[in-house]
């Protein structure tokens, strides 16, 4: 699944590890997220959108097939 989760993190100026305390994740699951290496949970989903104020179908793009 592609995402827009480096965007969003970069338009706030915050580094991964900003990131990954925020939404109370490690770095690593950050890193894996925006390489698109690993989909969140649910939960974990709506809490990055509550955190970027914006719906979950507008950082996660699904993958079409």
């Amino acid at each position: 699944m592609n995402n827009r989760l480096r965007e969003l993190r970069d338009a706030r100026g915050w580094s991964q590890g900003e990131l990954a305390e925020r939404l109370e994740v490690s770095r690593q699951t950050v890193n894996a997220l925006e390489t698109g290496k690993y989909d969140p949970s649910l939960p974990l989903a709506f809490r990055i959108a509550r955190l970027f104020e914006t719906r979950i179908e507008d950082v996660f793009i699904p993958d079409v097939t």
